[in-house]
């Protein structure tokens, strides 16, 4: 497999190292820039040594011109090449999209712990898509112009009725935008297949589960199932939507992971 050139943000620990490095991984339509706007500052000032990659073809990251030839291991053996360069495993944490390229790194590679944030469901993202269809039809359009950066008073309204909790504020939508970006074909055709792959092992590590009570993608009543994939604990942040590392409940979301890291042997 190609080595590709990897675009890393790196946030070191305010202080003394605490803990074993953070690397996030962002989801579909996102860069690594997504985890700069609140939680690399807070988790760096917390004592973690952070890094957020952007995904081959995202961000400042190689490939921007081959974006739809990658898919889910490609985006997987980016996160191993990021984490190779570190000293020991880190803790993983992923967003949506990210959640399966945590997942399919760890059919692999090892990792102190890992964190799955508005994980994608073990059946994949057909279903959400069909209720996405059916409940805000304009939805597909307006993600498009969103992607491409024309944003009308529709497109931000339908922007935060699926990604965001109603609190987060139109100001903060357009401050946003340049961290989004559009996704690969394949990526998202192995999402929509993902019921069909066949995992090579499922190792045993501490897991958790984060969803948002306001989730239009992946609604909460759906997290125990991942949850019992990796024995893992479950948390439910109140009035978040999925995009919990920008959403206005953010912070919530923040100090719940950081605790759950922090009570880990």
């Amino acid at each position: 497999m190609k080595i590709r050139r990897i675009h890393t943000l790196h946030r070191p620990a305010v202080g003394a190292k605490r803990f074993p490095a953070l690397v996030f991984v962002h989801g579909g339509y996102a860069t690594a820039g997504c985890w700069d706007a609140y939680f690399l500052p807070w988790f760096s000032r917390r004592g973690f040594d952070c890094h957020a990659l952007d995904l081959s073809g995202h961000g400042a990251s190689e490939g921007r011109e081959h974006l739809h030839s990658f898919g889910i291991d490609d985006y997987a053996e980016d996160l191993a090449q990021v984490t190779r360069k570190l000293d020991v495993p880190a803790i993983l944490i992923g967003h949506s999209m990210g959640s399966v390229v945590v997942e399919r790194f760890l059919e692999r590679q090892q990792a102190q712990a890992a964190v799955l944030m508005a994980p994608v469901p073990p059946t994949g993202i057909l279903g959400a898509t069909m209720k996405i269809a059916l409940t805000e039809p304009a939805f597909f359009d307006q993600q498009a112009r969103a992607t491409r950066g024309e944003y009308t008073p529709e497109t931000l309204q339908t922007i935060r009725d699926v990604y965001y909790s109603p609190e987060t504020c139109t100001e903060n939508l357009l401050r946003f935008a340049p961290l989004f970006q559009s996704e690969s074909r394949r990526a998202i055709l192995d999402l929509t297949l993902l019921a069909m792959h066949i995992g090579r092992r499922r190792p045993k590590l501490p897991v958790l589960v984060v969803g948002g009570e306001a989730d239009a993608l992946f609604p909460p009543a759906g997290l125990g199932f991942i949850a019992a994939h990796w024995q893992a604990e479950v948390a439910v942040i109140p009035r978040a939507g999925h995009t919990l590392m920008l959403d206005a409940h953010w912070e919530a979301a923040a100090e719940r992971i950081a605790a759950w890291i922090e009570r880990q042997p």
